[in-house]
């Protein structure tokens, strides 16, 4: 994945169950240097791997020097792994559409809002 930074993976025994990938920021104001997004978790629905993810990375991200993680969720998902790993919501982002007044566009895949995480160090 470009501008992937780290990837990490949670294991049960000797079978990896869950893995995320930490990256630069995909919204171009945020990336600052000192701040990283988890761009992906996957888990095969082991208890608690994605909670195990969010914190794991939170972990890894500051002791590399990083200042923010943030990461984000749909409006219709819990965020329960991210509130037990100790993640804040700070609010909405996104949504909308592509078209601007300086470049007009028939606007055929309108963006989502989501919900912005942010990890405390």
């Amino acid at each position: 994945m470009p501008g992937a930074k780290f990837c990490l993976a949670v294991a049960k025994e000797l079978t990896i169950v869950g893995v995320a990938i930490v990256g630069r920021p995909i919204a171009r104001m945020l990336d600052n240097g000192w701040t990283l997004e988890v761009n992906r978790t996957c888990t095969d629905g082991t208890k608690n791997a994605n909670s195990m993810l969010y914190g794991a990375c939170r972990r890894a991200a500051f002791a590399l020097g990083y200042r923010k993680l943030i990461t984000y969720t749909l409006p219709t998902e819990s965020g329960v792994s991210l509130t037990a790993a100790g993640w804040k919501c700070i609010g909405k982002a996104g949504g909308g559409n592509w078209s601007r007044e300086s470049r007009p566009r028939v606007d055929t895949h309108p963006t989502q809002e989501k919900l912005r995480w942010e990890a405390a160090p």
